[in-house]
Order: structure tokens, then sequence, then C-alpha cells
């Protein structure tokens, strides 16, 4: 029974799709019954902190795409269409990108837009710029503020409720308009969200504050200079910081990201070539006064594996 509870939380941890694949080479493991005093498997925090982790990087994800490269290339609905930003009005099979004084409205419609991440999206993204500096108008500019809202936003029957969620990028503005220097392209992220998860399965509330770095800045055929969008489909981010809530089942819980990186060249799973997993740092969340796990993610190989740790035992796993 014990090794079927933690089979089943690595499982769902995982499924959530932000809490993903590990970098190092480990050898994979078999999962034993663990001894008889290790009895704290609870598995809902970790199921829900991944939710919301998924949530909130999808959604500035796609807020720097439509504000960088004017298109939603990486979130192409199923039938390979790509989402074209332009002002005015911009249609695709299953979403609609307007533009109009410095605010993009992604909608994906009512009846469910199917991207190559294999998501299904519905409801609309509300993506706000007017609040940045003075000639900020891009994401990869510094000073540049997003704010972002949702109505009726829902992924795979979770809908998505954002309270608030601000992205500010903060790389000094020395940089100037030409070749970056060395300095990378950095960002603050705050989100407030809620989930109100499919089936009635109950609602989850989250905050964070992070740091976003976008660590190959230096490479120029991802990033060329401030007078030239950032090719995602290449960048290479790392994120760290607090994030806290409440689960599914009103028990709160704490979490601290540390040096996650996520490489949009790697797409390790091919039936799904646009999700990104996270291939190195560390997650830990406490749920309630029960001890600190550890999800461990490697050090950066394209791969499959990660490491749980509950009560010092470690399990060395396969995402399902």
């Amino acid at each position: 029974m014990k090794t079927r509870k933690i089979l089943s939380f690595i499982a769902i941890v995982l499924a959530a799709g932000a809490l993903t694949l590990t970098g190092c080479k480990k050898k994979k493991e078999t999962v034993t019954d663990p001894v008889e005093t290790d009895t704290d498997v609870e598995q809902t925090s970790a199921t829900d902190n991944a939710l919301s982790e998924n949530a909130v990087g999808d959604i500035e994800s796609m807020g720097a795409e439509v504000s960088e490269n004017t298109s939603l290339a990486n979130y192409r609905p199923g039938d390979a269409n790509g989402v074209t930003l332009t002002e005015g009005v911009s249609a695709a099979p299953c979403a609609t990108v307007t533009l109009a004084a410095k605010v993009v409205t992604v909608d994906f419609g009512a009846t469910g837009c199917l991207g190559t991440d294999g998501r299904t999206r519905t409801g609309k993204l509300i993506y706000d710029f007017s609040g940045s500096a003075s000639g900020a108008n891009f994401y990869r500019n510094p000073g540049f503020k997003m704010v972002v809202t949702s109505q009726n936003y829902v992924v795979d029957g979770n809908q998505v409720n954002i309270v608030n969620k601000t992205i500010t990028n903060t790389t000094p503005s020395s940089i100037g308009p030409g070749k970056n220097p060395g300095t990378n392209l950095t960002w603050s992220i705050s989100a407030n969200i809620n989930i109100v998860k499919a089936n009635s399965a109950g609602t989850v509330t989250w905050t964070c504050n992070r740091t976003k770095e976008l660590i190959n800045t230096a490479d120029t055929n991802c990033y060329k200079g401030q007078s030239t969008h950032i090719r995602w489909n290449l960048g290479w981010i790392k994120l760290s910081g607090s994030a806290s809530g409440t689960n599914a089942s009103n028990e709160t819980f704490t979490s601290t990201a540390t040096n996650l990186e996520r490489h949009f060249d790697c797409s390790p799973d091919a039936a799904h070539p646009h999700r990104h997993p996270f291939i190195a740092g560390t997650i830990t969340f406490t749920p309630g006064a029960r001890k600190t796990r550890t999800i461990d993610y490697g050090n950066g190989a394209c791969d499959m594996l990660a490491t749980l740790t509950i009560n010092s035992k470690s399990y060395t796993f396969v995402m399902p």
C-alpha cells in the first residue's frame, strides 16, 4: 500500500507539467516499500503546487511571445497553424489575438483550443503593456511591464483565475540598443492566482515572487540585441523564488524554487514538441507542519529523470 502511495505521488506531481524532467543521467531505481517510520507521503500539496507552477509559467511565457515575437509559435493549435499578432484582429483555427493600445487579448474560444504542448485551453488572457517605462515597448526592453488578467480561462478543465500577475524587465538600462555586452536579461515576476480544479476537486490558492533570467543572453542565435526580438525557441531561462498557498484540501503550504532551468530547445516528449520541462534546479515544498519534500531536476541534460526526496529517502524516477 505504501509503495502504491509513493508511486501515485510521483506520477501525480510530475504529470502536472511544471514539475517535470531532470538533467543528470541518473540510474533508474526501483521504488520499494519505505520503512515503517516513513509514513509521511502526503501528496496533495505537491500536486497543487505543480499545477500552479505550470499555470503561472505558461501564462508568462505566452506573454513573452506575444510581446516579443508577435506570434504564439510555441502554442500553436494542434493542426500546426500559428497565431500571428497584428494590429486589429488575427484569426487562427482555434485562437484569436487582438492588439489595441498596448493591450493584447488572446482568446482561445469556448470550444477548446488544443495546442501542440498537449494542453486544451478556453477563455481569454489579457496582457496590458501600457505601464511600461518610456520606450520600453517589448519584453526584452529594460523597464517593460506586463500586467496580466484572465476571463474564464480554463486549461485542461482547471479554471485559472488571476487575482494579479505582473512581470517587469529588471535588466540594467545601460545595456544600450546594440548587442548585449554580457549582462543577462532579467525579469521580476509576482503572481496571485486561484485554480478551481476539474471535476469539483477543490480550489487551490497560490502566490509567488520570482526572478527570471535569460541565461544564454550571450548566444547571438537567441538574442542579437535590443533592436531584435528574442528567439524563444532557442532561449534558456532560470527561475528562483518563493511561493505559498493552500491546497485543494485547504491546508497551507510553502515552496521555494532554486535555479530552475527550462531550455526551449529541449523537447524530450516527442508527442508534445512544445512542452519544455525543467531540466535543472530544485523545488522544495512544505505542506503544513510536515517535513519538507524536494524534487531535484538534475544538472541540465534533456531527459526524463528526476529525484523525489521525502524524510531523507530518495526515489529516482522517469516522468510518466
